[in-house]
């Protein structure tokens, strides 16, 4: 029974003493120096703790004790950084000063600058704020140098035109306010060339030309109102992208013996520098009715009115159309974009025919087809059908001559609709308006033309209109120019 009594009193003696150690409530004992503890030395709590700061007053170390699971989360989770490292354990007293080796051995080596991360950094942010930077500026300077290289070539090219196209024996010169355009067209046209000016006067005319408003908008640019010693001139300025345009319509202007009453008088074309940016210029007559597809919309035209402008139109192209014979003929010009957009209504209320910038030329003699070197298209609502299913002899004129002659089919078809008929007139339509969309694309226009065949409705009251029914009608015309026999000629 001594031996019994030894043991029992053993058990409760180690009993006793591991309560005393845990704290009277089962928490852990712990080294504590925070100013959590100032009074004692000890804490309970059921987590221990040391932590070391590395500040501006040197290495300080801390111990006690943590409860409650979200402070435990919060101290314990922290991973070690530079300036900060705390350690957490669960034992009796185990965040004794014994876990100072251990934390100092999570902060950097003494010998490694403290400093130089910093720098680093900011080295690292200066590089990605500044390389940007760098590659811009680089970029623009190239950009600048790349534009004035191609602003001085295009200016090498035009004196090159110059060399070729100028004729210093038909320059005119007179004292500023002496000659008009009206005298300067009627010297060029009288000295046999029947062309435009002079080249070298159109330079002159060229830069002395303000600009005052801009009266239309295109794909190929703008068209702008001007002035030229009080005469209104009419400015079109070509896109940079479009120069091969401007360059043909040029070339077509100036071929000899083009000057025509139903043709746009043509006076002068230059390529300028405002705003350092490069301009090409096309100068011509001005005409305040605008185009035939503007005023067809404004105003509905009486039946004589609307048969001398689709004559006057007629005449146009005949006169494109027929080549020239002699010393210094004219060869002979289709169109290819013939359209309202492009018939200018004078204020005699007769139409003369304008951009020629995809015109193709065509000499008999040598058989010599010049279609130029614009890859543009006409405009796909005004499509002959050859063209619409690309079976279009592109190696003969005449196929030419007639896609520009179903086109003129087209335009009297609108001039028809603003034209009184015993009293009545519809509104202006473009063709083909109730079978295609407003920005009909080729395949939409080859759809209605070639699968379907259909042509714009023509009224029955044109047919019975005394003027307009005969054989030479605008509605019989206009059946015609649809016609395969026909199209060869007007």
């Amino acid at each position: 029974m001594g031996c019994c009594s030894v043991y029992v009193l053993l058990l409760l003696l180690l009993q006793a003493l591991q309560t005393s150690a845990e704290g009277s409530d089962g928490q852990l004992v712990c080294l504590c120096d925070s100013p959590t503890c100032p009074q004692v030395t000890r804490c309970q709590g059921t987590r221990c703790f040391s932590s070391v700061k590395v500040g501006s007053s040197g290495v300080v170390f801390e111990h006690g004790c943590l409860n409650g699971q979200e402070k435990i989360l919060l101290h314990c989770s922290t991973a070690p950084s530079f300036h900060q490292a705390i350690y957490c354990c669960s034992e009796y007293m185990c965040n004794g000063n014994s876990t100072r080796s251990f934390l100092m051995s999570l902060l950097p080596p003494e010998d490694e600058p403290a400093g130089e991360p910093v720098r680093y950094r900011v080295e690292t942010l200066a590089l990605f704020v500044l390389g940007p930077v760098v590659v811009l500026a680089l970029l623009s300077v190239v950009s600048v140098l790349a534009c004035r290289r191609l602003h001085h070539g295009r200016l090498q090219r035009l004196q090159e035109f110059d060399t070729e196209q100028g004729a210093i024996d038909g320059l005119i010169s007179s004292n500023v306010g002496d000659s008009t355009l009206a005298d300067l067209l009627a010297h060029s046209c009288t000295s046999g060339s029947g062309s435009g000016l002079p080249f070298l006067v159109q330079r002159t005319v060229a830069r002395q030309i303000s600009l005052v408003e801009c009266v239309g908008k295109g794909r190929y640019g703008e068209v702008w109102r001007g002035q030229w010693q009080g005469e209104n001139v009419a400015v079109k300025i070509f896109s940079s992208r479009d120069e091969k345009s401007w360059f043909r319509e040029t070339e077509i202007y100036n071929t000899v013996l083009l000057r025509h009453e139903n043709i746009l008088g043509f006076m002068a074309s230059d390529m300028t520098s405002r705003n350092s940016s490069t301009q090409l210029w096309l100068i011509t007559h001005y005409h305040e009715n605008g185009s035939l597809y503007d005023y067809l919309q404004r105003v509905a035209v009486e039946t004589s009115e609307g048969l001398a402008m689709a004559a006057s139109i007629a005449c146009g192209l005949v006169h494109l159309h027929t080549e020239i014979f002699g010393t210094e003929g004219k060869p002979a010009i289709a169109h290819r974009d013939l359209k309202s957009k492009n018939i200018l209504v004078t204020k005699e209320l007769r139409c003369c025919i304008a951009d020629l910038g995809l015109a193709v030329t065509h000499f008999q003699a040598d058989n010599l087809l010049d279609v130029g070197n614009n890859p543009k298209v006409g405009t796909k609502r005004y499509m002959a059908p050859e063209v619409l299913d690309e079976t279009i002899q592109t190696d003969c004129f005449d196929a030419y001559k007639r896609v520009d002659i179903w086109a003129f089919g087209l335009v009297l078809w609108e001039i028809a609709r603003r034209t009184y008929s015993n009293g009545i007139v519809e509104e202006y339509k473009p063709p083909f308006y109730d079978q295609v969309p407003n920005d009909p694309s080729f395949e939409d226009m080859r759809k209605v033309v070639c699968v379907e065949q259909q042509r714009p409705f023509i009224p029955n009251r044109w047919f019975s209109d005394p003027v307009s029914n005969n054989d030479h009608s605008c509605s019989s015309v206009m059946s015609k120019c649809s016609s395969v026999k026909f199209k060869k000629n007007l």
